[in-house]
């Protein structure tokens, strides 16, 4: 036969193609790729490099809220450091508020349509009515002479007379202020205002209140990527001096320590403080719910100062209010430190807030301290507000409500606790362990919201977390791919923002730590991670690369299929095939085979044929019958006891072994078919009932990632296989998991309609009964 060169060329070059694909397509291919070449800077174990460097900005601050204008006045002054080994010509400072601008282009990149039917409100919701964003009035340089700036949006370029050395510090003076936003109407927000009408108060939240210095790092130079509503913030480590001057009869709980409680606090609230610096086990009322009662109806026109200082924070937040209750406790670390734990909560909070929140807060410290390292700052506050979750140093706002009769549901009760927990951890991630959230939301908010899984587990039996065992996030993984993101997206362009950047992070930690690493090992590996970047500011290649430095396991497979792709687990036991050895024994092997032909099942001609050949030509005529009619094929003779008798004569120990055993061999295929390796855990069910687990690393798919085969052996016959029988794996289908196959019976709940917001809560159900059975006594 002829071949052409042209057609070699084209059958070598398929070959070569297949051969490129299949390499570049393997899951177990090193991430050299993917991540950053490691260098002085960030080394290839995942640790600060030996020239390691960040910058520092320190603030000195005198705010003023006003009450009945709802505004904020300010002024700063920034003592900028520069440790870098560049000169700088200029500093990008943040102006977040600038989000909340007429000509934000928040507003202007959502997108919106008209329906047939549309409301007045939703109409209003088509243009920005609320004038929110910094009014800057000045910025100066360290003498007080004008300097150069450009706002560009949500950023501002302060441009420097000389360029900033290495080693050097320079000052720049700021005055601002801004409209404050309502956070129940003017498109929420992270902080702002809630006005309560029954008493003519407002409750501030509030953060991101003043201009903050970007980022600059060595990996990235200015982080100065515009705010656009979902990637929150890059932000420097500094020192805080903060005044805060609000209405006399509003309680101010801030991020840092307060100077002047002489000037702000009653003798009575100082003693009360001091008595819950000694208590461990119960919260100590500070501020009575009579006492913020009081001072909702009095209303004081005068004003006071609060004065904080923090050190090493790389934010600041504050909130304030009449309506506040407060209360206290202090939490003992393992360093022999104190830290204050407390909460401030108006009476629309409570019995709610006053039974749980201090406590989850206390509960926070102690076992996120045991996962990372003791809690390193002297108060974690947590505020109450209607509709928010957000993190700042030593200060977090949390929702939860009781009804007006002071009943809750147990989803406010959960949700509350849940949420409280996962702000006041975001102390440890981002708050300390600085990752940038405006390009990495999930290294903040998926490793945070994993050691909230962990707490949370701590807090109750069986307690309802909504995120980190594998199962719960496999209704996402098995969705529409046009509507999922690979979870190293930037966090302004992320589907499924919820499930993409917490629950999918958490989950893959989760497998980490119970099924491809250990316990033991993930949690020394993951200390080190947090011990290593604690006060720093890491990258997902530094989260990645210490994982596997100090634990000695390579997860590049898992970080590249979890991460960097949006393949799922669906991992398919496609076929079981028993064995057994021929022992040559004619005894025990003809015996099995008469036993394996009388259960064969038969077909439909024979069956039939019995019934209806009366009698066949030999039974009429028998001396057609010879030898063979009457032969047995599966009867043992003494020749054949001798020749085995034989050939055991001819085996070593080992083999005989094997013989005498006589176990079961089952040859297992599993096909890839969601594109996700993953270790193969299985449940053999024996015919006696007893069960057995075997574990196979992933390691397993190294050769071939769609189609894998492995024989077990046993002593007894198993009846049934189970394929990822703990729900480890977020295996998608599991109807292609069982041997013999079966399906998986889902359930589903029958609910009666009601409208929203109506219905009875359990404990208002609960109490109505008792009064219903008091009455009739």
């Amino acid at each position: 036969m002829r071949i052409t060169l042209f057609a070699l060329l084209m059958v070598l070059s398929a070959g070569l193609f297949a051969q490129t694909e299949n390499v570049n397509k393997n899951p177990f291919r090193q991430l050299y790729t993917e991540l950053p070449t490691p260098n002085v800077y960030r080394n290839a174990a995942g640790a600060p490099g030996h020239e390691y460097w960040q910058q520092q900005a320190d603030y000195e601050m005198e705010i003023r809220l006003d009450d009945a204008e709802q505004k904020i006045y300010g002024t700063s002054k920034i003592t900028y450091h520069n440790n870098s080994p560049d000169a700088l010509d200029y500093l990008w400072i943040q102006l977040d508020q600038n989000v909340r601008a007429l000509d934000s282009d928040t507003y202007k990149i959502g997108t919106s349509n008209v329906n047939e039917r549309m409301t007045l409100r939703s109409l209003s919701r088509l243009e920005p009515t609320f004038d929110g964003g910094f009014k800057i009035d000045y910025v100066k340089d360290g003498s007080g002479k004008a300097a150069n700036y450009t706002i560009e949006k949500t950023m501002m370029r302060v441009d420097l007379a000389e360029p900033l050395m290495p080693g050097a510090s320079t000052e720049l003076q700021l005055k601002w202020w801004y409209n404050i936003n309502d956070r129940m109407k003017d498109g929420g927000g992270r902080s702002g205002s809630e006005y309560f009408e029954e008493d003519d108060n407002y409750l501030y939240t509030i953060a991101q209140f003043f201009p903050r210095m970007a980022v600059y790092i060595d990996n990235e130079g200015w982080q100065n990527k515009q705010f656009l509503g979902s990637g929150e913030f890059a932000l420097t480590f500094g020192d805080y001096d903060v005044k805060i001057t609000v209405p006399a009869d509003h309680l101010v709980a801030s991020t840092g320590t307060l100077q002047n409680p002489n000037d702000v606090l009653t003798r009575e609230q100082r003693k009360r403080l001091d008595e819950a610096a000694k208590e461990f086990v119960q919260p100590v009322i500070i501020a009575t719910q009579a006492e913020a009662v009081e001072r909702e109806k009095t209303k004081s026109a005068k004003e006071k100062t609060w004065h904080f200082n923090a050190e090493n924070v790389r934010d600041f937040a504050f909130s304030s209010s009449r309506k506040f209750i407060w209360d206290a406790m202090a939490v003992k670390q393992s360093d022999g430190s104190t830290v204050m734990a407390m909460s401030m909560y108006p009476k629309e909070g409570n019995p709610l807030w006053e039974r749980f929140s201090t406590k989850a807060v206390a509960h926070t410290l102690k076992w996120y301290s045991h996962y990372t390292f003791d809690y390193p700052y002297p108060v974690a506050w947590s505020i109450n507000a209607a509709n928010i979750g957000m993190e700042y140093p030593m200060i977090c706002f949390n929702f939860g409500r009781v009804e007006e009769d002071g009943t809750y549901s147990e989803r406010t009760k959960y949700g509350m606790i849940g949420v409280i927990i996962h702000e006041v951890g975001h102390n440890y991630f981002p708050m300390i362990v600085n990752s940038d959230e405006r390009q990495w939301t999930w290294m903040d908010e998926g490793l945070n919201t994993f050691l909230q899984y962990l707490t949370e587990q701590q807090w109750e039996r069986d307690y309802p977390s909504r995120r980190g065992p594998a199962h719960k996030i496999v209704d996402y993984m098995k969705g529409d791919k046009k509507f999922i993101s690979p979870i190293m997206t930037n966090s302004e362009s992320i589907w499924q923002f919820g499930n993409n950047a917490y629950g999918k992070p958490a989950t893959g930690l989760n497998i980490l730590r119970e099924t491809i690493m250990g316990r033991e090992q993930f949690d020394y590996a993951f200390k080190k991670y947090a011990n290593r970047w604690k006060f720093k500011h890491p990258a997902p290649a530094d989260l990645f690369r210490t994982m596997e430095d100090a634990s000695g396991i390579d997860l590049d497979w898992f970080w590249r299929g979890w991460f960097f792709t949006t393949d799922h687990t669906d991992i398919a036991l496609s076929s079981v095939e028993p064995f057994r050895v021929n022992t040559r024994n004619p005894m025990v092997e003809n015996e099995m085979t008469k036993q394996q032909m009388k259960a064969r099942e038969e077909n439909i001609s024979t069956i039939r044929n019995r019934e209806e050949i009366a009698q066949t030509y030999d039974e009429q005529d028998r001396t057609l019958r010879d030898f063979y009619t009457e032969y047995d094929p599966l009867s043992s003779t003494v020749l054949d006891k001798e020749e085995y008798e034989q050939y055991l004569k001819g085996l070593n120990d080992a083999e005989r072994a094997v013989l005498a055993a006589n176990k079961y061999y089952y040859e297992l295929t599993f096909e890839n078919k969601g594109g996700l390796v993953m270790p193969i855990i299985l449940e053999f069910t024996f015919a006696d009932g007893t069960t057995e687990v075997q574990r196979i690393p992933a390691e397993i798919w190294r050769k071939d990632y769609k189609k894998v085969s492995k024989v077990f052996p046993f002593t007894k016959e198993v009846k049934s296989i189970n394929l990822d029988p703990f729900l480890e794996t977020a295996d998608t289908d599991r109807s292609n998991n069982y041997y013999p196959s079966q399906t998986e019976v889902s359930r589903f709940d029958l609910y009666k309609s009601r409208s929203r917001g109506g219905g009875e809560n359990p404990m208002q159900r609960d109490r109505r009964a008792k009064e219903k059975e008091g009455s009739n006594r």
